[in-house]
């Protein structure tokens, strides 16, 4: 995101990365190294600052957060980096078959007698 976006735009984007790793570990309750883990699993990939320092974005920390559960109850760590990433492809594809049953919906009811 460009610095010469607005504030206000760039505190309502949850992709926005403004967490430091030390503010992202604090709100998270773990530790850096934990997300650091995550990221090598791939489940994150935090952007870099211009000092080459790992931010993170509100998406992320929700991502890391469900991680970070499982992980509590027990889920290893690779693991529970590969439920949440199979659980965000499981939502996006329900996501889509939704709205090709909407349009599919939408052109059966257009196709009707009658339905001008």
């Amino acid at each position: 995101m460009a610095a010469d976006t607005p504030l206000s735009d760039r505190l309502d984007d949850d992709d926005y990365p403004a967490y430091t790793m030390g503010r992202a570990a604090e709100m998270l309750g773990t530790t850096p190294a934990f997300l650091r883990a995550i990221g090598e699993a791939r489940l994150i990939t935090p952007l870099r600052s211009e000092g080459g320092h790992r931010r993170y974005s509100r998406y992320q920390l929700r991502i890391a957060a469900r991680a970070r559960e499982l992980v509590d109850r027990g889920t290893p760590i690779e693991a529970a980096c590969r439920i949440v990433i199979l659980e965000d492809q499981l939502e996006e594809a329900q996501r889509i078959n939704a709205e090709y049953r909407r349009a599919a919906q939408e052109a059966a009811d257009g196709s009707r007698p009658g339905s001008s």
